[in-house]
């Protein structure tokens, strides 16, 4: 029986900021950094948006591009490190908005960027086991970076949402197989009430994004004996735009096989989202028959890798609802002070 992905929808907000207006502010050389993050802006959220209305938003146009009947939806499971409150799940507000409650199963999911990866994997152990028709798995953030700090060039805001199912006359794509590795990297972290993370700068790159990416890559591909010539497209974790293209040529991956889902450029890091707003900017692109290969990252640190196969139903689906490109245009642009603002960064009182 094959499991994969019935449909997916994207939300990024409008709001954007330009790298050299954050570097302006702090004096860094803004050149320096664009070439080095290759990044030129990010998402913001509006002063109303918070992982919530992100989440509802990106589950309403996955539901919507496939025509689902949202009763029919056994699991919300919603992956993000910026759930709006501690104790409260996102995922039953999710549930309730877009018509899926009383659903059978609802949490909220955590392990910084691949939360989202994460739950797609649980929904599809629920959906292949037949415990439930659909599963709805979500990646959305409204990530933080402290002022000043690096991760401030890049940390976004946006969301992907997946529907999961197994019946072969609705799938989209079919994922062929999963793989994940996994250990505790102390790379990146936030406790209980802290406003901002932390990172363990001498930890992010080789022992965390960069081992567990290439083990959980080549994981999969020893497992399913593939190798990156017999994919079409590639997608990894957008923490910046150099980490994935360097990534890709470790692993034999080519800059064309990452062109089509590298989206961080013109939006910025979305966390959770990152990973699958990738990968659903490929499906935007991709013909039937295409493989994507796609490897996620989550800090602390786990890499989870996927094989896809597209079938004709993309076509089907497609244009039914905004593709991560209409998602991306028109942005409306803001200075610093406008966007402290919206991030919460000016303590009033």
């Amino acid at each position: 029986m094959s499991v994969g992905i019935v449909s997916y929808g994207a939300y990024i907000p409008r709001y954007r900021i330009k790298v050299e207006d954050i570097a302006r502010v702090w004096g860094d050389d803004a050149d320096i950094l664009m070439a080095g993050l290759m990044v030129n802006e990010k998402s913001v959220p509006d002063l109303d948006e918070d992982t919530a209305t992100i989440a509802v938003e990106a589950a309403r146009s996955a539901i919507i591009r496939s025509d689902i009947d949202a009763q029919r939806i056994g699991a919300v499971y919603t992956g993000s490190e910026s759930h709006p409150y501690a104790v409260k799940p996102t995922s039953t507000i999710v549930a309730e908005a877009v018509g899926a409650t009383p659903v059978m199963t609802a949490a909220d999911f955590e392990f910084a960027c691949k939360a989202g990866t994460a739950a797609i994997q649980a929904c599809m152990g629920l959906v292949g086991s037949g415990m439930i028709d659909l599963g709805l798995a979500i990646g959305a953030d409204v990530s933080q970076g402290a002022p000043g700090d690096a991760l401030e060039y890049t940390a976004a805001a946006g969301g992907v949402a997946y529907v999961i199912g197994n019946k072969e006359s609705e799938l989209a794509a079919i994922i062929e197989d999963t793989y994940s590795f996994t250990t505790d990297i102390p790379d990146f972290w936030r406790r209980e009430g802290m406003p901002y993370p932390e990172h363990g700068g001498r930890f992010t790159g080789e022992p965390g994004y960069f081992k567990h990416v290439t083990s959980a890559a080549n994981g999969l591909m020893e497992k399913i004996d593939t190798k990156p010539s017999d994919y079409d497209y590639a997608v990894f974790h957008q923490p910046n735009g150099k980490f994935p293209t360097r990534v890709a040529k470790m692993l034999g991956f080519s800059k064309e096989q990452i062109k089509t889902g590298l989206v961080v450029p013109r939006l910025g890091n979305t966390y959770s989202g990152s990973c699958m707003m990738g990968i659903a900017a490929t499906l935007d692109m991709a013909q039937p028959g295409d493989r994507i290969f796609a490897t996620a990252f989550g800090s602390g640190a786990g890499g989870d890798a996927f094989s896809i196969t597209v079938t004709d139903r993309i076509e089907e689906i497609r244009n039914g609802a905004p593709g991560v490109e209409d998602l991306l245009k028109d942005p409306i642009y803001m200075d610093y002070a406008m966007y402290a603002k919206h991030k919460g960064k000016i303590k009033l009182g």
